[in-house]
């Protein structure tokens, strides 16, 4: 009796480069274990791609127009979760690798890496394993992971619902109540209420605030907006 052939890993790339996505598609296509469902070429459409396609693993840029790769990232996993997301990024300070773990990734890779460490990390995810490349400083997953036991109870930040957090990142961005409102589907009221919740539970008041306290936590890099 023949044994069952595996299932090919189903994967989604997201990067805002025409060039960086045929480059990792050749590198992925050239696996008998992967599958390129779809590609998307910024924040939105990747959420959109995800829900229709249902990929197993996404790759995911970071600097993508729109929607940013880390804000992304909670939006996926809100709306598939048990798709699991790789971070494959030409930046790679600890805070980015940080905010993208707890935004719920599984992998961060750097664009220089090896075609080995792309692969490994896509497999891995779908394992539920996380994976760092080889080119961040080893330890850095045991470190963060040993950081937020110890600091989520007086973390203010860590008070927020995963809600809240979100509309945190995107009212630091610069995103008005009604982009916010349209982007996680729900009414400007509804935002509204999230704003005053996060501004009481945070004791701040006003996006200035807001901005300091996301930078002071290392919740927001100001690079990353700017680059």
């Amino acid at each position: 009796m023949k044994e069952k052939a595996m299932k090919p890993i189903k994967i989604l790339i997201a990067d805002d480069h025409a060039i960086v996505r045929e480059g990792i598609r050749q590198l992925l296509t050239s696996q008998n274990d992967m599958e390129i469902v779809g590609e998307a070429n910024d924040g939105s459409m990747a959420i959109k791609r995800v829900k229709s396609l249902k990929p197993d693993v996404v790759l995911l840029d970071i600097a993508m127009p729109g929607l940013n790769g880390l804000e992304t990232v909670g939006l996926i996993r809100e709306a598939a979760p048990e798709t699991k997301i790789v971070i494959l990024s030409m930046h790679g300070k600890e805070s980015y690798v940080h905010q993208a773990l707890s935004a719920g990734a599984f992998g961060y890779v750097l664009k220089a890496s090896s075609s080995a460490d792309i692969l490994n990390a896509v497999r891995a995810a779908h394992r539920n394993e996380y994976f760092l490349s080889s080119k961040i400083r080893a330890g850095v997953i045991d470190a963060y992971l040993q950081s937020r036991k110890h600091t989520s109870i007086v973390r203010g930040y860590d008070l927020l619902t995963e809600r809240e957090q979100q509309v945190f990142r995107l009212v630091v961005e610069g995103k008005t109540t009604k982009e916010i409102a349209d982007i996680l589907c729900v009414s400007t009221k509804t935002i509204e209420k999230h704003r005053g919740s996060i501004m009481s539970k945070l004791g701040v008041h006003g996006r200035l605030e807001l901005l300091k306290y996301a930078i002071k936590i290392g919740v927001v890099d100001p690079d990353l907006w700017t680059e």
